[in-house]
């Protein structure tokens, strides 16, 4: 879903730059504030990991632009949506300096488009409603497959509106979004799925690792203690 270059003008490229880099420099300052040292190398790794999904594109015939998995959700899910706005806008920037794949003036569209959907609406305003206070694998996938679903749309529906705004396309408006939102639905649907898978295998392997998860670390710490003062009962 990266925007080229050629689908905005310096304007809206210029607005769209200032209002990401605001959103950036707020969630460094939230980052700060509550900073894990034991999520600064999940960054790194999810990173990388999302960097390498996303270099694999689907054209979107007709619009210039292309679709793929956008990873907002899955590293909302894992770091907090402060710190996966952070780790999503770093692998935009790497792809349009090294990559050409969207373009120095489109940066901003695409972190807003692809980050901030994701990070700060579908994931706090749907997943974690979804998934609630006791987490399981099964409102783990209905939250995850929706806000995803949710979050291309909405991502979809601003490339719309960022191009048709620029003046660039000669589509009228009705025919852009019915070109590009059933595209981004079928997207949406696959990426869900597959993220849903990863954060259901991280949640049986390690259930802590999942941003918000402070309750089942006391829960696991509560048991451990359990466990050692029923032994200690026994032996004495």
């Amino acid at each position: 879903m990266h925007m080229a270059d050629a689908l905005i003008t310096p304007a809206v490229g210029g607005v769209m730059l200032a209002i990401s880099t605001g959103t950036i420099a707020y969630s460094i300052k939230k980052v700060k504030e509550d900073l894990d040292e034991k999520k600064v190398p999940l960054m790194g790794v999810m990173g990388a990991f999302v960097f390498a999904g996303q270099m694999i594109n689907f054209t979107i015939p007709a619009t210039g632009s292309s679709g793929h998995i956008g990873g907002g959700i899955l590293l909302a899910a894992l770091l907090g949506p402060y710190a996966a706005f952070l780790v999503i806008s770093a692998v935009l920037l790497i792809q349009a300096l090294f990559f050409a794949d969207g373009g120095l003036l489109a940066l901003g569209c695409n972190m807003f488009n692809m980050g901030f959907f994701a990070c700060f609406i579908t994931y706090p305003l749907i997943f974690k409603p979804i998934v609630g206070r006791e987490f399981t694998k099964k409102r783990i996938t209905a939250a995850t497959i929706i806000a995803v679903v949710v979050g291309l749309q909405l991502g979809a529906f601003s490339v719309v509106f960022e191009t048709l705004v620029s003046g660039i396309t000669e589509l009228p408006f009705v025919s852009f979004v019915m070109l590009m939102q059933p595209i981004h639905l079928a997207i949406g649907l696959v990426e869900g799925i597959a993220t849903a898978a990863i954060l259901c295998f991280i949640y049986q392997c390690n259930p802590t690792m999942l941003h918000g998860s402070e309750k089942i670390r006391h829960k696991v710490i509560a048991s451990k203690k359990k466990i050692q003062l029923y032994y200690w009962q026994r032996l004495l």
